[in-house]
C-alpha cells in the first residue's frame, strides 16, 4: 500500500497541524499507511501544543508533483560494463528494449549502450582486436576451459588459415596474439612456445596432454570452441567488453526525484527514447523509455482544514486526492472520481475527526486527545467564537478528560504562548495566518493575528498599514485586511488598505472608519469577516 500524505493549508495553524496528526493516527489504526505533513513553519502556539503533549512536529512537504519515481519505469534494467557485447544484445532482446545503461561494479552509472551502437560496431568496428574477459569468451563461444592463466584477455586476433608448413615458416607470433586454430599440433606448439595470449581451438578438437602441460608452463590460455573456424571468428568479436565499443558521447540521465513535467520537456527536445535513471549518488536505478510512460502512480493525499487549491500544496493537481475533511466553505478543488468529502458546520476540523474516532470506536491516546483539544480551543477561541457548536463543546469536554487538563486554564496558557510578538518582525506577524479568497476575478488577503499584546501593534499601526499597502501593490491583491483579535476582550481591531475603506464601512456598518478600529464580538474570520466583505464586494 502506497503512503498517503495528510496535511492542512499552507499557513499552518494549530487546528490544521493537529488535525493532520490526529487523522493520520486514526487512519493508521484502521489499516492505512499515512503520514502527517506540514506545508510551512508552525507558529508559536502550535509549537507550545506539540511540546506540551510531547508530540513530534510533522515533516515539511514541499510539493506533491509527479516525479520520475512515481512512474513505473524499468527498474533494475542495467548491465555491468564488464559484460560482453553479446550479453548486452541478449539483454535488450529478452526485455524488448533498444538501449540499456552500463554500470560499474558498485552500480554507478557509466553510459548507455543501444542496438545502434552494437550495429555500428559490427559494421565499422575493429575486427582484429579483442579486449574482454576469459569468461566472456567462454560464454560467447559456449566454450570449454582448457587452460586459464589470465582473467582478462587483450590482443590481436589471428586465424591459422595457412597450411601447416607455410604458417610455421611465415607467421610470426607474439605475446599479445589471440590465435584461432584448428587442432594442428605443430601450429599449437609454435603458438604455445611463442607465448601467445590465448589459443582458441575450434571444432571441439582434442588437445594432447603434453601441449596442455606446455601451455601452463608458458602461461598460455586455451579455450575449446565447439564451432568451426568461420563461426568462431564471427562470434569472437561480440565477446568484447561492451564499454570498449562505445564512444564517449554525453548521455542524458534523470534523477528519480526529478519532476515528470521537466522530464517530458527535456525528452521532447532531445528526441531520444531511452533515459537512464539514477539517484543522487549516481547509482543507476533503471531505464525510462518515453514510449512506455503509461503507468503513473500519483501521490495520494488527504486534505484537512482546507479545500481551496490556493491554500494547498504545490502540485496538488498532479496528485490523487482521496479524502477531504474541512469546516470551511466549499472551495474550488475538484477530482476526477468520487472521494470521501466531509464538511461540517463546526468550529474546528478536529471536532469532525473526533466524531470519526467515535464512529469507528477507536480509542484516543492522551497525547492525541491533547492536541485535538488544542485545535478546537484554538479555532473557537476557547469556545467563545460564534463558530463554536454543541459538537465542539462535547468534544472539548470529552477530550479534556482524556488529556487530563482543565480546558479553561490550558487555553490561557496556550494563547499566551502563541500570541507573543517578541522576536517577530511585522511581516512575520502579518503572514503568520493569512488567507486568500477569490472575488471578482481577483483575490483579497485577510490576515488574522491573535494576541494579548494589542498595545504593541497599536503603537506601530502606521508601519503595519504601510506594509499591507505594499503587499496589495506587489501581489496585485484587490484588498488586504489585517484583523488583530484580542482573545480576552473577545473582539478585533481592523487595519486595511485605504482605498477599500468604504467597502469595510459598508460591510460592517461603520461610520468614519479609522485604522485600528475596534469591533466588539468580531472574532471569526470564517463566519463574521469574510462573508461580510464578500457580500459587499459582490
Amino acid at each position: 500500500m502506497n503512503k498517503i500524505y495528510i496535511f492542512g493549508h499552507r499557513k499552518p495553524d494549530t487546528d490544521s497541524v493537529t488535525s493532520a496528526i490526529s487523522l493520520s493516527y486514526l487512519k493508521n489504526k484502521l489499516g492505512y499507511k499515512t503520514e502527517p505533513r506540514i506545508l510551512g513553519d508552525i507558529n508559536l502556539e502550535t509549537k507550545f501544543v506539540l511540546d506540551y503533549f510531547k508530540v513530534p512536529s510533522p515533516k515539511y512537504l514541499n510539493d506533491v508533483k509527479l516525479q520520475i519515481r512515481d512512474i513505473k519505469y524499468h527498474k533494475n534494467y542495467f548491465i555491468k560494463a564488464s559484460s560482453s557485447v553479446k550479453e548486452a544484445y541478449d539483454f535488450m532482446m529478452e526485455h524488448g528494449i533498444t538501449g540499456v545503461p552500463l554500470v560499474d561494479e558498485n552500480g554507478k552509472f557509466i553510459t548507455l549502450v543501444t542496438i545502434k551502437n552494437i550495429t555500428n560496431d559490427l559494421i565499422d568496428g575493429n575486427f582484429n582486436f579483442l579486449k574482454t574477459s576469459y569468461d566472456n569468451i567462454l560464454k560467447t563461444l559456449d566454450g570449454k576451459e582448457i587452460v586459464r592463466v589470465d582473467e582478462e584477455i587483450n590482443g590481436n586476433i589471428l586465424i591459422a588459415a595457412y597450411d601447416t608448413e607455410t604458417f610455421l615458416n611465415t607467421v610470426t607470433l607474439c605475446s599479445n596474439d589471440i590465435l584461432i586454430a584448428g587442432g594442428r599440433v605443430e601450429i599449437l606448439k609454435k603458438a604455445i612456445l611463442s607465448k601467445v595470449k590465448l589459443i582458441i581451438n575450434v571444432g571441439g578438437r582434442y588437445i594432447p596432454d603434453e601441449l596442455i602441460k606446455l601451455a601452463y608452463e608458458n602461461k598460455v590460455n586455451i579455450i575449446l570452441s565447439p564451432y568451426d573456424t568461420f563461426r568462431t571468428s564471427r562470434l569472437i568479436g561480440i565477446s568484447n567488453y561492451i564499454y570498449y565499443i562505445l564512444s564517449n558521447g554525453r548521455i542524458c540521465t534523470f534523477n528519480e526525484l526529478d519532476y515528470y513535467d521537466d522530464f517530458i520537456k527535456a525528452s521532447n527536445k532531445l528526441k531520444h527514447n531511452n533515459y537512464p535513471i539514477v539517484n543522487k549518488k549516481n547509482i543507476c536505478k533503471g531505464l525510462l523509455r518515453v514510449t512506455e510512460v503509461t503507468d503513473i502512480e500519483r501521490k495520494k493525499v488527504i486534505l484537512v482544514d482546507h479545500n481551496e487549491s490556493d491554500q494547498s500544496v504545490e502540485g496538488l493537481e498532479e496528485a490523487e486526492i482521496i479524502e477531504v475533511i474541512d469546516h470551511h466553505k466549499i472551495g474550488n478543488i475538484s477530482t476526477n472520481k468520487p472521494i470521501n468529502f466531509r464538511n461540517m458546520k463546526v468550529g474546528s476540523t478536529n471536532t469532525i475527526i473526533y466524531q470519526q474516532y467515535k464512529e469507528t470506536k477507536t480509542p484516543i491516546p492522551k497525547e492525541i486527545a491533547g492536541i485535538m483539544l488544542s485545535g478546537i480551543l484554538s479555532d473557537t477561541l476557547a469556545l467563545t467564537s460564534p463558530s463554536k457548536t454543541s459538537l465542539d463543546e462535547e468534544a472539548v469536554s470529552e477530550l479534556s478528560k482524556i488529556a487530563l487538563v482543565n480546558p479553561e486554564e490550558y487555553a490561557i496558557e496556550m494563547f499566551k504562548a502563541g500570541t507573543s510578538l517578541s522576536g517577530r518582525s511585522k511581516e512575520e506577524v502579518i503572514n503568520t495566518d493569512i488567507k486568500l479568497y477569490p472575488i471578482n476575478n481577483g483575490k483579497i488577503a485577510v490576515s488574522q493575528v491573535f494576541t494579548l499584546d494589542y498595545e504593541k501593534i497599536l503603537k506601530e499601526k502606521e508601519t503595519y498599514q504601510q506594509i499591507i499597502e505594499k503587499m496589495k501593490e506587489n501581489m496585485d491583491y484587490q484588498m488586504v485586511v489585517l484583523v488583530v483579535t484580542d482573545i480576552l476582550k473577545n473582539g478585533s481591531y481592523l487595519f486595511y488598505t485605504e482605498n477599500e475603506k468604504d467597502i469595510l464601512e459598508n460591510a460592517f456598518h461603520i461610520e468614519n472608519l479609522k485604522q485600528g478600529y475596534y469591533l466588539d464580538g468580531l472574532v471569526s474570520r470564517k463566519k463574521q469577516i469574510i462573508p461580510c466583505i464578500m457580500e459587499e464586494m459582490k
